[in-house]
């Protein structure tokens, strides 16, 4: 099984982000990796945390004032327009769709959330908590998730 784990040329040094994106990466392998009965709970569960993670990192965009907050928006609303957009119980779909997730992941990831980070650094936010939840950890800022099976 090709698994779609966080990589070390994937993690950014922002605990927020890396945390919510390694987050994703185990919830990407739990859709491909598990059975059609559990296909849509998965999806489902996929795309709550896709919403969460998207949610925060526009929220850090706004705090402040990324100038790339447009298409960076933009990109998050294609991928959720697509996931919202799959006709429930069409599974062969829907595994199609969410083998491409990944390596749309790992794009927006080296791509637009790298330029984010280091928009988060150079404003001071090198932690990525929003502002006035610098104490905060960023476990609670994290994507919903549940416990990851074994998938041996």
């Amino acid at each position: 099984m090709d698994t779609h784990a966080l990589s070390a040329d994937m993690v950014l040094g922002i605990p927020l982000f890396d945390e919510a994106h390694q987050a994703l990466a185990e919830q990407i392998n739990v859709l491909l990796a598990g059975p059609d009965a559990e296909f849509e709970d998965n999806l489902a569960l996929l795309v709550s945390c896709l919403e969460d993670d998207f949610r925060v990192e526009e929220q850090l965009m706004e705090a402040i004032d990324y100038p790339a907050i447009r298409s960076h928006r933009e990109q998050h609303a294609r991928v959720l327009a697509t996931l919202h957009g799959l006709a429930p119980g069409d599974i062969a779909a829907g595994r199609k769709v969410a083998a491409l997730i990944s390596p749309w992941f790992q794009v927006h990831l080296a791509t637009a959330d790298t330029a984010l980070a280091i928009a988060l650094q150079m404003a001071g936010r090198p932690q990525g908590a929003p502002a006035g939840q610098d104490d905060v950890p960023a476990a609670r800022l994290t994507p919903r998730r549940r416990p990851i099976p074994h998938l041996s």
